[in-house]
């Protein structure tokens, strides 16, 4: 059996983790995106301005982990929508009032609509 290729992702522009994990990892051409909370990846602080402001900074600091890997936002949100997580919290790490994570496929992708 051939070894499949794991590589973690990191980018200082993104907030860095704030616990015992990496911001992405690749798994072959599998990409998993960890949740990112509305942070400003300069200050380490939640963005001001309500769930708009935070969902739209997480967004961005998604973006930018996409990015570091060779992609983008079309390898996540497309037409053939990602399956999805959706769970309730008591509460996310710092205050946020959203948190988005990310599952993305690096490459050409087919499919029944192509």
């Amino acid at each position: 059996m051939s070894k499949i290729i794991r590589k973690i992702i990191n980018t200082t522009k993104a907030p860095a983790a704030i616990g015992p994990y990496s911001q992405a990892v690749v798994v072959d051409r599998t990409m998993y995106v960890s949740g990112q909370l509305g942070m400003d990846p300069a200050s380490g602080q939640l963005v001001e301005g309500g769930v708009q402001a935070q969902t739209k900074q997480a967004l961005v600091n998604m973006g930018e982990i996409l990015k570091e890997a060779g992609c983008g936002y079309d390898s996540v949100f497309s037409s053939n929508f990602p399956a999805r997580a959706a769970y309730q919290v008591a509460a996310l790490p710092r205050g946020g009032l959203v948190e988005i994570e990310a599952v993305a496929v690096l490459g050409p992708l087919s499919g029944p609509s192509d």
